[in-house]
């Protein structure tokens, strides 16, 4: 299974190049695609980044759905239109789209945030922002989390 576990601050250079954590490298090396699909956030200003089998469970997911579904039109103007499968260079690295960065606001450092079953890359200030008020709302909340 891949798990995209911790947090990482990497450095963004002019060509829009970054490395990928090797822990995340790690987690897709396994995959047939050897690299990362990245797509714009549609819930947070930040880059979705998940393997490219749990995109392919994300279409099976979307299966499900009506054919003539309002909402399947719009997620798969999201999900599929914006992916962008990147593939590691030798180093690692993967070059984001100038698009992707922008939507993030993400200039010369990244914070990529492990989820389980996929990964974010935020602008770290915005990512202090969002954490913080998550912190708040979990304290408030105190969500119980079921392991079976």
């Amino acid at each position: 299974m891949t798990l995209f576990l911790s947090t990482f601050e990497n450095t963004v250079d002019a060509k829009g190049r970054i490395s990928v954590p090797a822990g995340f490298r790690t987690a897709v090396a396994t995959e047939q695609f050897s690299g990362v699909v990245l797509y714009r956030s549609f819930t947070n200003g930040c880059i979705e980044g998940l393997s490219m089998s749990r995109m392919e469970k994300m279409a099976a997911a979307t299966d499900q759905m009506g054919v003539f579904d309002a909402e399947l039109d719009d997620l798969s103007a999201m999900l599929f239109a914006d992916a962008r499968p990147l593939s590691f260079d030798v180093t690692g690295r993967v070059i984001v789209p100038a698009d992707l960065l922008k939507h993030a606001g993400i200039t010369s450092k990244a914070i990529f945030v492990g989820r389980g079953n996929s990964f974010q890359i935020w602008e770290p200030s915005a990512f202090k922002s969002a954490q913080d008020k998550s912190l708040k709302t979990l304290r408030t909340s105190r969500p119980n989390l079921k392991i079976n």
